[in-house]
């Protein structure tokens, strides 16, 4: 698995593990819901200042956000 497939993947598992759609996690950090698709899907990777508002909000490090076994 590459990089951006790693991380495509980690972002929708952190998502899920709260049970929350692309939807509502866009209401709830501000990122578009677009984006979120997107990134999920391994079209495009998140910007820095969007890793760090995710991690913000899962509580966890850019580190934890990113690497292969991240869990809330």
């Amino acid at each position: 698995m590459d990089k951006r497939e790693l991380i495509a993947k980690n972002l929708k598992s952190n998502r899920e593990q709260l049970s929350l759609t692309q939807s509502a996690l866009a209401r709830k950090t501000g990122i578009n819901q677009a984006k979120l698709s997107r990134w999920e899907a391994g079209i495009n990777l998140p910007s820095i200042l969007d890793c760090m508002t995710l991690a913000e909000f899962y509580g966890m490090t850019l580190d934890e956000l990113l690497e292969n076994d991240s869990k809330i």
